[in-house]
Formats: structure tokens, sequence, C-alpha cells
């Protein structure tokens, strides 16, 4: 019998669920608490080998789109291309959403070696030529094993004005004009005049990206911006590409700053449909939750982000968006946090008890025991429990996985497990009852569905 890594039954998934699991609460090539990167990697790639090209195409867009990530769906998109078809050129247009995404592609593809790009990759990465400006070109044109300008070589992107074809010109020829980015900026700054200065300029100009601005909060604060400025900032960031987490990772390490970032991070669910019923919400505080992701994309920095980051950030929207819900924390006890919303959710959420062993099974007997009367249950875990679900429930029950390990506890029918740390996966639960997916069907509305370029 399969188990989890601390033991308890794990569940048989098809084929297509284990990809889903896998893909859709990864970051790519990092190691986890309980498994290498390499592993995750080469489980998705068996995976996908197994899968026809309607479900690789379906969940490699669903990943970059919906769960906004960047370096799986490149990897599926390979694997799609191993299976050939129209489907890969459609594909990787859609899914490259910015120009370093069109060299990690090739980077990806010739791995194990140089070899010649098929047709429809061709096609594909030429299109998604047509996607980007001088300034994106410019800001993303990496000195890396592969460049801009060789790709464009190899798959002749056709223009499809004037300008762009001045634009391909100046990359061919290594005359693009020098993003003003923060980066650039900052790297000719010597004195902390010169970076408050770069720091202010970029955000009277509108030119600072979101997560550029939450990342940089400390940095900005450090060298004197002024702090109207930084929260003139926060209020108008455009968040339509910034994942719930982020803003509890800013909060936590730029506390002064956290009313303005709650008030930011819950503009993404302007508009959103409520939760009707009763919730009860369980959340993971177990020790493999302290376990870090976005260490590639912080580097040495301290200021990264935990599974209980990610968990603390749903549980939050979850708070907001359900109309009835009590929260209990889990690990070797079970602990009541509904007294709070907001970070200051979060915070309980991480004081509430020792982070110890994950006891999921026990958590739900004694839920049952003291909510008599609740229309659902949703579970935020890395689902790697000691122990097994044994206690059936009679309303909906949801587990929200945050990681990406290959075996989830096993349940009952009433359970449902939905992968990812975006705010999609509560979109899930409020669409769960709509007809199941088509591939092939929900697959055209994918391919036509306007996720608008990450600038």
């Amino acid at each position: 019998m399969k188990t989890t890594h601390e033991g308890a039954n794990a569940e048989v998934l098809s084929v297509e669920d284990q990809l889903r699991r896998s893909v859709l609460s990864c970051l790519l090539w990092e190691d986890t608490f309980y498994e290498s990167g390499q592993k995750i990697e080469d489980r998705i790639v068996t995976l996908a080998s197994q899968c026809n090209p309607e479900v690789l195409a379906y969940l490699a867009m669903e990943a970059r789109g919906k769960y906004k990530l960047r370096s799986v769906p490149l990897l599926l998109a390979n694997e799609l291309v191993k299976k050939g078809g129209n489907l890969v050129s459609k594909t990787i247009e859609n899914i490259i959403q910015r120009p370093d995404e069109i060299t990690r592609f090739i980077e990806m593809y010739w791995k194990k070696g140089k070899k010649p790009i098929a047709k429809q990759v061709k096609k594909g990465l030429a299109k998604a030529f047509n996607k980007f400006n001088e300034y994106q070109f410019a800001k993303w044109n990496r000195d890396g094993s592969v460049k801009l300008r060789d790709v464009m070589f190899l798959v002749h992107p056709k223009p499809t004005s004037e300008i762009q074809g001045e634009i391909f010109k100046k990359l061919a020829n290594k005359e693009l004009s020098t993003p003003d980015t923060w980066e650039v900026g900052l790297s000719a700054a010597k004195t902390d005049w010169e970076k408050r200065s770069i720091w202010g300029r970029l955000i009277d100009q509108k030119k600072l990206g979101g997560l550029a601005l939450l990342k940089n909060l400390r940095n900005m604060v450090s060298v004197g911006v002024e702090r109207e400025k930084i929260i003139d900032a926060i209020r108008n960031v455009h968040i339509e590409r910034i994942l719930p987490y982020r803003f509890v990772t800013a909060a936590k390490h730029a506390p002064d700053f956290a009313e303005y970032l709650e008030g930011a991070m819950y503009r993404c669910l302007e508009g959103r449909e409520r939760i009707e019923g009763k919730t009860v919400l369980l959340v993971d505080v177990s020790g493999s939750m302290d376990d870090y992701i976005g260490k590639h994309s912080y580097g040495k920095s301290t200021d990264i982000t935990t599974r209980l980051d990610v968990a603390k950030g749903l549980a939050i929207l979850l708070k907001f968006l359900c109309k009835d819900v009590v929260i209990y924390t889990f690990s070797n006890n079970v602990v009541n946090v509904s007294n709070a919303s907001g970070f200051r959710l979060g915070e309980k959420i991480d004081r509430s008890q020792e982070h110890n062993c994950t006891y999921l099974g026990e958590a739900i007997k004694k839920i049952h025991g003291i909510e008599k009367e609740y229309d659902r249950v949703i579970v935020i875990t890395d689902e790697q429990s000691h122990d097994n679900i044994e206690t059936s429930i009679d309303s909906k029950g949801y587990i929200m996985n945050v990681a990406s390990y290959q075996n989830g506890i096993d349940h009952d029918k009433n359970w449902t497990r939905i992968s990812g740390f975006s705010e999609a996966v509560i979109d899930f639960i409020i669409e769960y009852e709509k007809p199941p997916i088509s591939w092939t069907k929900d697959l055209d509305d994918l391919f036509t569905f306007d996720w608008s370029v990450s600038k």
C-alpha cells in the first residue's frame, strides 16, 4: 500500500490526477521538506509521458494562467513536443508571457544536448515574439546560455507592424534601448541618496512592478524613501500577477506597512462570489509546513516564504469570502483561531501551537465532535499525515494541497483534493459542482481566454 511520507495511507490517483497534483503546487527544481526538486521533475516527466496531448496542453496553460507558475508549464510544453501535433505551437504561444520564457523553453529543449527545433516549436515561439514591446525585450534580454536574438534567428518571427520590425532589428543588432528598471538603476547607484532618488522616481512614474515593490520594501525604507510614497505605491500596485502569499511574506518582513499590504491583497477578491453556508477550516501548522519555497527566486535573501505562509494567505482569503466560517489549526493539537481576520489571523495561526507532527485524522475526528452542523470542511495542508482519516463526514470536504509530494492522504468519496497556491483554488470550491473538466472543450476556452501579458 502507498503511504504519505509520515506513514498514513495514501490515495491511489489516476495518472492525470497525479500529474495535476505534482504540477499545481510546484516551483520547479526546488528541494522540498521530503523530496528533492529532481525527483519531482522526474515524476512529472514520467507522468506526462503517459498522458494524452490534450491533458498536457490544458494543464500547462492552467498552471501558467490560473495558477501563475512559470517554470513547470514550460516543462509540460517540452513534454508535449514529444507527442507532436498543432497543440504544441498553440500551447507554447499561450504559456509564454515574458520574453525570458522564450529562452528558458529552449534551454529545457536542449537540456540533453542541442537538436533541431521542431516545426511546431518554431511556430509557437515565433508567435510568442509578437507579444512583446522593446521595453519588455530589453528588460528580459539576459546574457545566458541561450539569448533572445539567437532564438529569433532560429524561429524567424514575422513582425506584425513596421514598429515591431524595427524592434526585431534592434534585438538582432544588439541596439535595444537600456530599460529603465530598478535593477539597472540600482546597479549604478553608489549612495543611499542615489538609491532613494531612483526608487522615488520609479514609483512616481509607475515603472515599478508589483512583485518588485513587495520584495524591496525593506530596501526602500533602509535608504530613506518617504513612507507616504511607499504607501501610495502599495495602494496602486497591480495585483493581477501576485499570489496571495506574497503579501503575507511582505508584511512579515515589513510589518509597518501591513495595513496597506492587507488592503492590496483584498483587492484581488473584488467582485468575487461569497461561499455560502457554514465552513470549517483546518490549517496545518506541522513542522514540514515551515519548509521554504521560492528559494531560487529569492537567492540568499532571508525574505523567503514558507508553505505555512501560503496556507495563511489562503486562510485569510477564505475568512473574507466565507459567509460563516470557524478556523482551527492542527499539528499535535487542535486550536481555535476564529476570532481574528486579515494578517492578524495569519499571526494567530503561526503562534497557535508548536509546529510538530501532522495528525490530520485526529484533527478531523475532534472537529467532528466539536462542530455539529456545517456545510463543508476545508483542510489546507501538505498532506504528509502520520494518521489516517477514519472519521466520515456528512458534508463536502476539500483538501487544499500546497505541496507537490508524490502521495497524499487517502480519503473517502466525500473529500475532494485541490492543488495549488493561488486564489484559483478558492474559485474551484465555488464552482466544483459544475460539470467535470472536458479536456478538449475546456482547452478551447483556455486558448481564447485573455490571460494578459505580464509586464
